[in-house]
């Protein structure tokens, strides 16, 4: 069953070992968080990940932020 943290960010204990991921895709907040901290934009994100967009991404550092990540 997906639980939702936020509009973007879900968890299900069948997908991803249960780690907080992008709208039920296969894409972990973590993955995300790694691009951004090896100096990736935004635009080069979106451009690696199509299906991903802008919000999710903003999404991600909200629930970063919030969650001590």
């Amino acid at each position: 069953m997906t639980h939702y943290l936020t509009e973007r960010i879900t968890v299900n204990p069948e997908q991803c070992g249960g780690h907080p991921c992008i709208r039920s895709m296969r894409i972990r907040v973590t993955d995300v968080l790694g691009l951004l901290a090896s100096d990736m934009t935004i635009a080069q994100i979106l451009e690696e990940y199509p299906d991903l967009e802008k919000e999710d991404i903003l999404d991600v550092l909200k629930f970063a932020a919030s969650h001590g990540a």
